[in-house]
């Protein structure tokens, strides 16, 4: 496979890499998280009892409003945050709850990033390039596989949530 690079017509934060959860649905943190317990909890989301503490979000579009902006500040106050949030397109007021809560995120894309980016794939993303690279491939499993979630990983995925900090130098 060649290189696949994607270009965002929006960018901010600093570059990252890690792994990509990936899902055609959108994005609340209101509605879509357990804040405390860092995994997607909406019965109908399409990454339902996944882990998205320290990975990459990609995802259709950002929903809701102010709660959600001032949500993704809090949950950095407590370590319990995406490494970085991918869209299609996104509202202005989650661009700036994510830059309060210094998440590093992508927007606007010629293509659907949903459908090309590979669910479990390690990816970069370098905001002053506005690029979203793919580094590896996570071996495929058909997409029922890759999304369900039965009890037992929901449980390990609630047990497994890993923190992130980020610390500003000075």
């Amino acid at each position: 496979m060649s290189e696949l690079v994607l270009t965002a017509r929006h960018a901010m934060g600093r570059k990252v890499s890690g792994e990509a959860l990936v899902a055609n649905d959108g994005f609340s943190a209101r509605y879509d998280l357990n804040r405390l317990r860092g995994v997607f909890s909406r019965p109908t989301h399409k990454l339902v009892g996944q882990s998205y503490v320290g990975r990459i979000l990609v995802l259709d579009t950002a929903k809701g409003g102010v709660a959600s902006a001032w949500m993704l500040n809090e949950m950095q106050s407590r370590d319990m945050v995406p490494l970085a949030i991918v869209f299609n397109s996104v509202n202005p007021i989650l661009v700036q709850g994510a830059a309060l809560g210094g998440i590093t995120m992508l927007a606007g894309f010629d293509e659907d990033v949903t459908a090309i980016v590979p669910h479990g794939a390690t990816v970069e993303i370098d905001p002053a390039a506005r690029t979203l690279r793919v580094l590896d491939i996570a071996e495929r499993r058909s997409d029922a596989e890759s999304r369900a979630i039965d009890t037992s990983a929901a449980a390990e995925a609630l047990s497994g949530a890993q923190k992130v900090r980020f610390v500003s130098p000075g």
